[in-house]
């Protein structure tokens, strides 16, 4: 933990040192892991911190697992309908505490269906670059069912089981900077 606190005033996401991720379980054995390259934040930071707010916009098409056929199919009206829905929204609707660690309620969109969401939130600090900029680290996560987004794909496997489970697990680990008095 640094020894500044979370300015007031706005913070912008620096996409640069940022990920969001995701992973589900496939074929019951395994997990594919992916993450989003076109995303967009804002933390609003009033005078007393468990005020804030945050904005945040995924470009859906921007996803990769690191396989393109996958991608390609991920994308499609099959799944994500990326072409329909091309941008997931998270609003928070506020902060709470638990422990050492934050809870981060929400409202996700994804594929024109409107969720709330709890993210477990770490705080990992502020510190100063050489630059000036105050920068801000934190780590979020929460697990949906995407079903209850419309992603309601059915592909069971002889046997038992799904190829791709319901459960997705996302993981964000996101940088912000506020500039200097």
């Amino acid at each position: 933990m640094s020894d500044q606190q979370l300015r007031p005033g706005t913070w912008r996401i620096d996409r640069a040192h940022s990920v969001v991720g995701f992973s589900v379980r496939h074929m019951m054995i395994s997990r594919v892991r992916g993450r989003f390259e076109m995303f967009d934040a804002e933390l609003t930071v009033p005078e007393d911190p468990l005020q804030s707010s945050v904005r945040a916009t995924v470009d859906a098409a921007s996803i990769d697992t690191d396989d393109a056929q996958r991608d390609a199919r991920v994308r499609s009206a099959d799944f994500l309908d990326t072409a329909m829905h091309p941008q997931w929204t998270f609003l928070s609707t506020g902060v709470r505490t638990s422990g050492e660690d934050f809870l981060l309620d929400g409202d996700l969109s994804v594929k024109g269906s409107t969720r709330p969401v709890v993210l477990r939130l770490e705080f990992n600090g502020v510190r100063q670059d050489a630059s000036g900029l105050f920068r801000a680290r934190f780590r979020a996560g929460t697990e949906i069912s995407r079903s209850d987004f419309g992603v309601d794909i059915e592909m069971p496997m002889d046997g038992g089981g799904v190829v791709v489970a319901d459960r997705i697990r996302i993981e964000i680990d996101a940088e912000f900077t506020h500039e200097a008095d």
